[in-house]
């Protein structure tokens, strides 16, 4: 995992075991880039203009997502099913062990 020179992290490069980088260490751009590249160019917006990172990303609830970012329902829900809770437990995961 490489450091870019704005002090943000490469969230497109996957470590060794396969998972991303910790989102914990995610600037407001890591975040908007992971968003673009897992397919929601038009809701990435909406981090960026909450200035959602990392940190704050693994705080957010199912309430959070479908109604303080103001995405469409469809997309939110499957950002937060498939996205946000799942960098949520692997960030559990990973602090644990």
């Amino acid at each position: 995992m490489e450091n870019k020179t704005n002090g943000s992290v490469d969230t497109r490069a996957l470590v060794g075991n396969g998972r991303l980088p910790d989102p914990a260490h995610w600037a407001v751009a890591d975040v908007v880039e992971y968003f673009r590249a897992a397919g929601f160019e038009e809701q990435a917006a909406a981090f960026q203009d909450q200035e959602i990172d990392g940190k704050s990303l693994l705080l957010m609830t199912r309430n959070d997502v479908l109604t303080g970012l103001s995405i469409k329902l469809g997309p939110a829900l499957k950002i937060y099913e498939y996205h946000v809770k799942q960098l949520q437990t692997q960030h559990l995961k990973n602090s644990a062990a």
